[in-house]
């Protein structure tokens, strides 16, 4: 993208409020998340979004978009500001960084990915929480309450949703992600997004439970990809006259014969998170999925990719300290104790880790259909005469045909949800 074009500039013109106060005189590509969802459903297209558990991955994906000249969503889970060196406060920098040394120019927005909401406790503390959030550049967010009951979760969304500034991009979900098994339905999914609707609440995505699965698949336990896209489809054509689309979580682990064929069964948006931390370690993967392979209860690390051996065999000794299986999906608890030794390592390491993300990066981009993407991003935004990306939606029906006896599932009782990918 030619940052002195016409159409880039009078895309800088018209980045959220929140940008334009913090970046104001960088020409930096960071927009609505809003402009990004209108654009890749016009087209037909999936936007990758990442994962951005090392400040790394976030160098590697904003490299891939500018290749292609792609949309793209930085994010991560509120949980896993936890337990990674990249949060909420430096990811804005961070890509701010990283957008200037590839000489700016790469179109995306930072996502707030499942900001888990278990009461309304939650709902109280997230309006300041995500204020913060918002103002320090994030310009998308994805509210998670979707272990509470069927009408707690539309409360739940409805008050966050309706508290966040409208020109934010908005994403939301009905049904717990827990693998193959059980799945949301057509009619929670309405009653959801019916509902939202109902109180001037306009999602761009709905997440839904439909067979993925949050991290590695492991195969040698008989755990497999499981996505039901028909399922997926029956959702997607039932909420489209509402402006929604699927976004696919847990894709890490699934072919890309599969990924492909996604932009069919109305995903516009796919995550992506553990695939890329395994690029990070080094760690063994299949070619066609991205999925971790273990041999003997074991990840296997690579020694020409990723973190130095030196530096893996560190994170190896104090994962077998804390008790850790050698292929636990709690690895990704040390991104943080370790962010920082990984940010140092040599050039040639931190090197071939960014060539690698934006490597897997591009393939997304292209089964996503994305590529090229992005001059739709700076079309959909010329047409508003300013700032504004509120969407102009139309409310369909009255809040009484949503209220808690008209909720498919009245008795769902809470769980300790998994809330990152």
């Amino acid at each position: 993208m030619n940052v002195d074009g016409k159409g880039y500039k009078a895309l800088l013109e018209r980045r959220p409020l929140n940008v334009q106060a913090l970046y104001g005189g960088e020409p930096l590509g960071l927009v609505s998340g809003r402009d990004i969802a209108t654009a890749v459903k016009e087209t037909g297209a999936i936007v990758l979004a990442g994962n951005a558990r090392n400040a790394l991955i976030i160098k590697g994906l904003l490299k891939a978009a500018k290749d292609l000249n792609a949309p793209l969503l930085i994010e991560l889970a509120k949980s896993e500001c936890t337990y990674c060196g990249a949060t909420y406060d430096n990811i804005p920098d961070y890509a701010l960084k990283y957008s200037a040394e590839l000489g700016h120019g790469v179109i995306f927005a930072l996502h707030v990915d499942h900001y888990a909401i278990k009461g309304h406790d939650d709902v109280k503390k997230g309006v300041g929480h995500l204020s913060k959030i918002v103002a320090n550049g994030f310009t998308s967010v994805a509210i998670d309450a979707s272990h509470l009951d069927d009408y707690a979760n539309l409360s739940a969304t409805r008050d966050l949703g309706a508290w966040l500034p409208s020109a934010v991009g908005l994403e939301v979900e009905v049904g717990e992600i827990k693998g193959a098994g059980e799945l949301s339905t057509v009619e929670e999914a309405l009653y959801f997004i019916g509902g939202l609707n109902a109180w001037g609440v306009f999602p761009d995505y709905l997440a839904i439970s439909n067979g993925s699965l949050h991290g590695t698949y492991d195969i040698s336990a008989g755990v497999n990809e499981g996505i039901d896209l028909d399922r997926t489809k029956q959702i997607a054509d039932a909420i489209a006259p509402y402006g929604v689309s699927i976004a696919q979580h847990g894709i890490s682990g699934t072919p890309f014969s599969k990924v492909s064929k996604f932009s069919k069964y109305g995903i516009n948006k796919g995550n992506v998170a553990t695939l890329f931390q395994n690029v990070v370690f080094g760690i063994k993967m299949d070619p066609e999925t991205g999925n971790a392979v273990t041999d003997g209860g074991t990840y296997i690390k690579e020694s020409d990719r990723g973190i130095s051996d030196a530096l893996w065999q560190q994170i190896v000794a104090e994962a077998d300290g804390k008790g850790m299986s050698r292929k636990s999906g709690d690895y990704k608890k040390l991104n943080l104790p370790y962010h920082e030794r990984i940010l140092a390592e040599p050039d040639n390491i931190i090197g071939r880790i960014v060539d690698e993300v934006a490597d897997w990066g591009r393939r997304f981009i292209k089964a996503f259909g994305t590529e090229g993407a992005a001059e739709k991003v700076i079309e959909v935004a010329s047409r508003r005469t300013d700032h504004n990306s509120s969407p102009e939606r139309v409310i369909r029906s009255p809040r009484v045909k949503y209220g808690p006896e008209q909720a498919p599932n009245k008795a769902k009782s809470g769980s300790g949800g998994k809330f990152d990918d």
